[in-house]
């Protein structure tokens, strides 16, 4: 979709902070990150939700997840991870493109779901995508 921003990021318009990408697939920190390391997986096919994924890249997405999630513990030595994917307004869903939150999470940390948001600083971002994706196999 033209004025999609997440079709504009998994396709490479705007920059972001890429931990990793294929052919199908971008994932990016979040510029808007609930813990730091907090990582969006993004389709670069259109499709609205959770609802519209079509059966291979379902398969597909949950196989990333689990690497990245994998990336994340080893890169940042996190105690567990939340895997999120909000589909429709009530649901919290703000951008109409599917993706995933992969959200680092450690014990008394203070991250409630909906989280409050944080920010990075400049070359911040950088650093810690550079952390995951030198852990992701």
């Amino acid at each position: 979709m033209e004025d999609c921003i997440f079709c504009k990021i998994a396709n490479g318009v705007f920059g972001s902070a890429t931990v990793y990408e294929d052919d199908d697939f971008r994932a990016v920190l979040d510029i808007a990150p609930a813990a730091k390391g907090h990582v969006l997986i993004l389709p670069k096919k259109h499709m609205a939700d959770l609802l519209a994924i079509e059966p291979d890249v379902a398969e597909k997405a949950l196989k990333l997840a689990s690497r990245i999630a994998k990336a994340q513990k080893k890169a940042l030595g996190c105690d567990g991870i939340n895997m999120l994917q909000n589909s429709g307004e009530a649901a919290w869903q703000s951008v109409f493109h599917l993706h995933i939150h992969l959200i680092p999470r450690y014990k008394n940390d203070g991250v409630i779901i909906p989280w409050k948001t944080l920010s990075y600083a400049d070359g911040e971002a950088d650093e810690y995508a550079a952390r995951i994706r030198a852990e992701i196999e």
